[in-house]
């Protein structure tokens, strides 16, 4: 008996005898077409050989010499991508699911808790640009100028936020958001670019953005929560740049500030001679001011 079976527009000339069963047949197309035995379907004249016992003759399952049959299935190659992408699915669904279980990521001090620890925790921890964007060393400094930022660390300080890494929105990636919180702090992502990554966006605008995902490491919908924080982060962004211009010290992150009086007609020199107290009495307020501010900075640093 000869028969030809076509599959995926090749086609395969066979000969068996008519009494061989359809386990033969199907057998003799593993070999030739890697594709398992189960998963194989023969279709001719309106039939198909699904319903029909493996173990029956060609005969009896209807098959002629001459007969041309089309056969459906999936080789052993395929079976195996298609595992493979389902378990890697699976994979970072168990991950995603593991991660939101968990919750914010906090980080725990050794140590006593002191500022200095608090300091240590409370940051970014880590700065990506996106190498293959042109300019990734602008988008590096612009990150670090973020996550240097006084008042960003301010209230990072206050509110207790973490976060794993800094970096980039990629241009394919939410192209209509300005700003990503994955995972309630585990990786804030920031639209640096402009929408032809020929430059980058203002400083401040990007800064604000950036207090925007911060207070998604509290809450994750829009709700009225999430806007009274968002508010208060800008605020004690702009009050804390204020009191720094001003000439007010801010003490640690507590939110408690000294603020010399410009009436003081006495400054007491430590460890200092008449002179030095002399030159301190003849400097301006503004002076005072700049020397305030520059000890800010170097507590900051």
């Amino acid at each position: 008996m000869n028969l030809t079976v076509s599959h995926r527009g090749q086609s395969y000339p066979l000969s068996f005898l008519p009494d061989d069963t359809l386990a033969v047949l199907h057998a003799r197309l593993e070999e030739l077409t890697s594709t398992p035995a189960h998963l194989q379907k023969l279709l001719y004249k309106g039939k198909s050989s699904k319903s029909l016992d493996d173990q029956i003759s060609l005969t009896q399952a209807g098959l002629k010499d001459g007969m041309k049959i089309q056969m459906l299935g999936t080789t052993t190659k395929e079976l195996h991508g298609v595992k493979a992408v389902e378990d890697d699915k699976q994979k970072r669904e168990r991950i995603l699911r593991e991660r939101a279980l968990k919750g914010p990521t906090k980080l725990r001090s050794t140590g006593s808790s002191s500022s200095s620890s608090n300091e240590l925790n409370y940051r970014f921890h880590k700065l990506v640009p996106l190498s293959h964007l042109p300019n990734p060393s602008s988008a590096l400094d612009l990150l670090q100028r973020l996550s240097d930022d006084p008042a960003i660390r301010h209230v990072m300080q206050k509110h207790k936020f973490a976060v794993g890494v800094l970096t980039e929105l990629a241009p394919h990636e939410h192209p209509e958001l300005l700003g990503l919180n994955v995972n309630a702090g585990q990786e804030i992502k920031l639209r640096l670019r402009t929408d032809r990554y020929d430059g980058f966006r203002t400083y401040m605008e990007v800064r604000r953005v950036l207090c925007h995902e911060l207070t998604h490491n509290v809450w994750g919908d829009h709700d009225n929560n999430f806007k009274e924080l968002n508010s208060l982060l800008n605020r004690e962004v702009a009050d804390y740049e204020a009191s720094v211009k001003t000439g007010t010290n801010v003490l640690g992150y507590s939110g408690e500030v000294y603020e010399p009086s410009g009436q003081d007609s006495c400054l007491q020199v430590v460890g200092g001679n008449e002179s030095s107290a002399v030159s301190l009495l003849e400097d301006s307020l503004e002076d005072r001011r700049r020397r305030v501010l520059e000890a800010a900075e170097r507590r900051l640093r």
